[in-house]
């Protein structure tokens, strides 16, 4: 039986989403019955669509097998996506087993956020998602398509498919990975030499090899981020071919699950018996399962933008309450790096997804009755694709291989997900809780106050930050910047805590997908660009962050505070193509409502 608080919060997702669900399956309808389709465009139309189809055309021009446009974002600078290269030409033979055909319909930008972060590339990565999704919808209307897939993993690469994707959302599509690459030196390890470096104990040199030995080669790194978090939130909302989430790049299995979505996508479409279009299989209880998916692993913070942003273009609300309020009944399942010392090729061999989507399924805790591409059943997901004899073949998980990276849903790592939702006189925020010591869950110290990660790192290497402090960097959000990531405080905070301080970070922008063990309260909106509250705040103010009461406050006198003025924003930096970007960021709505000018304009 489903629990109880769960069914509620879905309850209020499907009640407050009544309309806007009602208009775009709708939408989704008409589009089919419809829209553009190849059996009414014109023969020149047809024919320019054909011409680069030698092999082909023939079966094209007769009409009746199904056409499977491929959407990728592949670029050989992003490792996980330089495994992508050779997949258009293998799908086209893999599409031709089953009696369909499939073409590449466009490529969309994909950014690597670990080669920006820290630079100007970064406040164009949450503005790439919707450049994405627009780039999606272009190569989707071309009306030749009676299906799709989606070749994408990383961080704003899959939500921005699915955004565009779902405007078309009359058609069945599967998601298709590439996987992680295998195991490196240990992300602990990793976050050591970090540490040092910003020390001044290890050199250039040192912390270079030290990467290099982490990302060597192609494939999703190995923590887990907001990439990895991609791909956990795909199997809990049943877009992948079952187990298909953390399989290594270059395996026969991993061959075998893409040759396996392909022939699916050709039996789900609407010509057929089992009609699965996408529209339909993201409905609310599958935005609830991603929800309830991020919070039992630990996921990824960056989602509690993402998903509200991938559920309104699916005519869904889901807001920072539900989150909150499903992360009190959602047990902690999983400890993965930066929430524990493993890795994602490690949680796999533990168990994987197979086993978490088992385990919350027993206990009631994840919807089962869904819509996927595989069936009706999430069960279907609860298992491991295994090769048996070179056959692709779906298995129990069995026990957990490591209880001290999955456990059961029944006696979990911690009885509460890994997210809270901080309000207060600073507007706003989330945290994830799951990487930090109980016993840091209430920071209280001073404010030191900052406008850019880099006056931080100044600051610090400076000892400016040696005691109790809760650092502030405001102007960061969607409409001020882009919402960068501020990945590079994580070393020198995390060196502070290490000598004994009590420090938080308090910021409208975001953090990575890999914040870990200092408690960070993000997202913080309304963001300071247009006298928001973190605009207030000025050096040496008392701020309490609190995850344990849910309290984010300036602990000033409440007649000063709504006397005091608030500072005017810095200007707009120019260069590195933010210029382009202006019209996303000065029509960008809250992070709550997904950081997204497109989103804003469409509710218009």
């Amino acid at each position: 039986m489903l629990n109880a608080e769960i069914a509620a919060v879905t309850d209020r997702i499907i009640e407050r989403s009544k309309s806007g669900r009602a208009a775009y399956l709708a939408l989704i309808e008409r589009e089919r019955d419809g829209g553009a389709r190849r059996p009414t465009l014109g023969c020149a139309n047809l024919a320019h669509g054909y011409a680069g189809t030698e092999e082909d055309r023939d079966t094209m021009k007769a009409g009746r097998a199904m056409n499977i446009g491929i959407v990728t974002a592949y670029n050989d600078m992003l490792s996980a996506h330089a495994t992508y290269y050779r997949y258009p030409e293998q799908m086209k033979l893999w599409a031709r087993e089953a009696g369909a055909t499939a073409q590449v319909a466009g490529g969309v930008p994909a950014m690597c956020d670990g080669v920006t972060q820290g630079y100007a590339g970064m406040e164009l990565s949450l503005f790439s998602r919707d450049t994405i999704a627009l780039s999606t919808a272009i190569a989707l209307s071309h009306g030749m398509f009676e299906g799709a897939a989606l070749l994408g993993i990383c961080d704003k690469i899959v939500p921005g498919l699915l955004m565009g994707a779902l405007r078309f959302g009359h058609l069945p599509m599967i998601l298709i990975p590439g996987g992680p690459m295998r195991s490196g030196i240990s992300n602990k390890e990793k976050a050591r030499t970090r540490e040092l470096y910003a020390e001044g104990k290890a050199t250039r040199d040192e912390l270079l090899d030290s990467e290099i030995a982490a990302y060597h080669s192609k494939g999703t790194c190995t923590f887990y981020g907001t990439a990895n978090s991609n791909q956990m939130m795909m199997e809990m909302m049943g877009l992948h071919m079952p187990g298909a989430a953390f399989i290594n790049p270059g395996t026969k299995l991993r061959q075998e699950l893409t040759r396996a979505a392909v022939h699916r996508i050709a039996q789900i479409g609407w010509d057929g018996d089992d009609y699965r279009p996408l529209g339909r299989c993201i409905d609310e209880k599958a935005i609830v399962n991603a929800a309830i998916g991020l919070l039992a692993t630990g996921g990824s913070t960056n989602h509690l933008i993402h998903l509200p942003a991938i559920a309104a273009c699916a005519g869904i609300i889901i807001d920072w309450d539900d989150f909150d309020r499903l992360s009190r009944v959602v047990p902690l399942v999983a400890r993965v790096y930066p929430n524990g010392s493993a890795d994602v090729n490690q949680f796999e061999d533990a168990g994987g997804l197979g086993y978490v989507i088992r385990e919350l399924l027993s206990e009631g805790l994840l919807h089962r009755d869904l819509m996927t591409v595989a069936g009706d059943d999430l069960s279907a997901y609860a298992v491991r694709a295994v090769l048996e004899q070179d056959t692709l073949a779906w298995r129990d998980p069995g026990a957990s291989g490591d209880d001290t990276i999955l456990k059961p849903a029944a006696a979990p790592f911690a009885a509460e997900g890994g997210f809270r939702i901080l309000s207060g006189n600073l507007g706003r925020a989330c945290i994830k809780v799951s990487a930090v010591e109980r016993d840091r869950w209430t920071i209280e110290a001073p404010a030191r106050v900052f406008e850019d990660q880099a006056a931080v790192q100044a600051a610090f290497k400076a000892g400016e930050l040696d005691r109790d402090v809760v650092v502030v960097v405001r102007f960061q959000g969607p409409r001020a910047n882009g919402m960068p990531e501020l990945h590079k405080l994580t070393p020198p905070l995390g060196v502070l805590q290490n000598r004994g301080f009590r420090v938080a970070l308090v910021t409208d922008g975001r953090m990575s997908g890999a914040s870990g063990k200092v408690p960070c309260a993000i997202h913080a909106s309304p963001e300071a660009l247009g006298d928001g509250p973190l605009s207030k705040l000025r050096d040496g103010d008392l701020v309490r962050v609190c995850a344990v009461t849910g309290r984010l406050e300036a602990l000033v006198d409440a007649g000063e505070w709504a006397a005091r003025a608030p500072v005017p924003a810095p200007p707009a930096a120019t260069g590195t193509g933010r210029e382009l970007f202006s019209l996303f960021r000065h029509g960008a709505n809250a992070a709550e409502q997904g950081g997204s000018a497109l989103l804003a304009a469409m509710g218009a």
